[in-house]
């Protein structure tokens, strides 16, 4: 929602922009009205169309590398589960108290009716973090009895840290990264750039309709770009199949 609320205030920005400028252009004492003050002032806007042009490259080049690194980071979580749950069924009966926790952890970051509206699936809450301690807790109880065992026993015992830094890594990567500041000081570039196009331009229902609809798509633009940045929530969101086939995995 924080993504959407901050696409319709540039939005509203820009139009506002573009128009304002348009209506107020007739108003201006003719000095400010003059050739020579119109072609600096769309030279200065051609120099923030460059800039503006190359920082929104480099947010969506930012917000791609973001979503790719999570989304390998919870093919590899699925994977890490799924080698723990593994190392537990191999260990043999005595392994089972551990393999219901387990089940369960994946069963509520799976679980869209479990999972709080605001909070992503990766997100710590308290009863995860209980579930999480209570798969060591029942491992450390464990007491192999040969070196299968032994073997078996400290696999689990790694893949079962490799999950928690990974939890702990998705959790980190779920706020996003590109700076709220360099969203702002975008918004205001476009802002004069729209500004500078509503100078001197023509009162008509075409122009009005090109400035509408350009700040509706610029905003839905940058919209995706925020979103992909944040890729738990919103319409691009990271696959959730291979935790669920994951969870196939645990309860077959």
């Amino acid at each position: 929602m924080r993504e959407a609320q901050i696409a319709i205030l540039i939005f509203v920005c820009l139009v506002v922009a573009s128009l304002g400028s348009m209506l107020t252009h007739e108003r201006l004492p003719s000095r400010h009205r003059q050739d020579d003050t119109t072609g600096v002032v769309r030279l200065v806007a051609n120099i923030f169309v460059v800039m503006t042009s190359l920082v929104m490259g480099l947010m969506l080049n930012s917000a791609r590398n973001t979503f790719e690194q999570i989304d390998h980071n919870v093919h590899d979580y699925a994977t890490q589960l799924i080698l723990l749950d593994r190392a537990l069924r191999d260990y043999g009966p005595e392994a089972e108290d551990a393999r219901q926790p387990l089940i369960a952890y994946v069963q509520r970051i799976v679980d869209n009716e479990t999972r709080p509206s605001n909070e992503p699936a990766t997100v710590a809450n308290k009863l995860s973090e209980r579930l999480i301690g209570e798969i060591g807790s029942r491992l450390r109880t464990l007491k192999p009895a040969n070196a299968e065992q032994t073997v078996l026993w400290q696999d689990a015992r790694q893949n079962l840290q490799k999950v928690i830094e990974l939890r702990w890594t998705l959790i980190e990567q779920s706020e996003g990264t590109i700076p709220r500041l360099l969203i702002v000081m975008l918004v205001a570039w476009l802002v004069l750039v729209f500004a500078s196009f509503g100078f001197r331009a023509p009162r008509n229902a075409v122009v009005v309709t090109t400035f509408v609809a350009s700040s509706a798509l610029l905003a839905a633009s940058l919209y995706l770009v925020l979103d992909m940045d944040v890729p738990f929530d919103g319409p691009i969101q990271v696959s959730p199949a291979p935790l669920e086939r994951a969870l196939a995995e645990l309860k077959n």
